[in-house]
């Protein structure tokens, strides 16, 4: 047997080493390439101005059911508008989840939000609560009610929005200032219903009533009728429930001292505003997103908006929470909520003439 001299024996195992070498690296190669082509982990990105402790659970439900990793920034409704219009295409946003119809038409106004069709959300959303052209969609509602005091006022006393304008009320309303969304809104379908010139009518007798200058939010005005410092005010149905669902004894004993008036039950219906959301123009994931939306149109999902929040479900068959449903069923208001977005501006200018601060 004839053996390599020491030098071939050194190229041979080095040939060996280097075959062995390339393969490993050509090996590494495809792995990464491997690794390269795996897709990213699914997300969807929020941008949202609801504060609540039923979203937390939203976004937890949808994370565990689709495997899709939820990232929210929380933030003012203009805020979140003015940061997506300065993004632009560069806004890692999928999202805007936001209060009240009249935010989400700024966002639409401003082009910050993308038209999407989607046959779960558009038989599921009635077509009140949402925009026509998918821009947004209402995924839980509110109505705008009148409170009063029990010792001081009769249920029967007033029926109509349009009553709060009455002589009668002279010093006894309490009200939100006009800069809040809510009375925007409101007074964007009395504008719908009324015209303008009733609307700006009806401003300027709610201001002659005011018991106060406008101050603090709806809770607050709860708080007053209930101390007497007026005798009816105007708030979301949910602030009442929280209020009478409370932990704490003497907020319990606040709101029951006030009842509930659902308006305009013989014309139009009660007003009802939404919470929703929108595609954003520039959607890194827009399939997530719309995943995510028809994630919220899903039993599981409007039930944690009514149990969490006491708001009403959007979607048929799904019970409100048991101290809004006490209140029983009542007539609302049909006008499409986009209605109140584009009624916003003349809103506004209505309620600076009637010197609503």
């Amino acid at each position: 047997m004839v053996f390599p001299t020491r030098r071939a024996f050194t190229k041979l195992v080095g040939g060996m080493m280097m075959g062995t070498a390339l393969l490993t690296l050509a090996a590494c190669g495809e792995k990464k390439e491997e690794q390269a082509a795996a897709p990213a982990p699914q997300e969807v990105n929020i941008y949202s101005s609801r504060h609540y402790d039923a979203d937390k659970l939203l976004f937890a439900a949808f994370e565990e059911k689709t495997g899709i990793l939820v990232n929210v920034i929380e933030g003012k409704d203009d805020e979140l508008i003015e940061r997506l219009r300065a993004e632009g295409q560069n806004s890692p946003a999928d999202l805007l989840l936001a209060v009240d119809a009249g935010r989400l038409w700024r966002a639409q106004d401003a082009g910050v939000l993308q038209p999407v069709r989607s046959d779960v959300l558009e038989k599921k959303v009635p077509a009140a609560y949402r925009e026509p052209e998918g821009h947004w969609f209402g995924l839980s509602a509110r109505a705008r009610i009148i409170i009063y005091n029990k010792e001081k006022v009769q249920p029967t006393d007033l029926a109509r929005y349009e009553d709060l304008a009455d002589p009668k009320w002279q010093g006894r309303l309490l009200i939100r200032s006009s800069t809040n969304i809510y009375n925007q809104s409101l007074v964007g379908s009395i504008v719908a219903a009324d015209g303008p010139e009733q609307a700006e009518a009806w401003a300027q007798g709610v201001v002659k009533n005011f018991a106060r200058p406008p101050q603090g939010g709806d809770i607050d005005q709860i708080k007053a009728v209930a101390a007497g410092e007026g005798d009816i005010a105007v708030s979301n149905t949910y602030y009442l429930a929280r209020l009478l669902n409370s932990s704490n004894d003497a907020e319990k004993a606040e709101a029951e001292k006030v009842g509930v008036i659902f308006p305009n039950q013989g014309d139009r219906g009660a007003h009802v505003n939404i919470s929703g959301a929108g595609v954003t123009k520039h959607a890194p994931h827009k399939d997530a997103a719309i995943k995510f939306l028809e994630f919220l149109t899903t039993a599981e999902a409007q039930q944690i908006f009514a149990e969490a929040n006491y708001e009403f479900p959007v979607v048929d068959g799904i019970p409100a929470h048991p101290v809004v449903a006490a209140w029983g069923d009542f007539k609302r208001d049909s006008l499409n909520a986009a209605v109140y977005g584009r009624n916003n501006a003349e809103a506004l200018k209505i309620m600076d003439r009637a010197g609503w601060k």
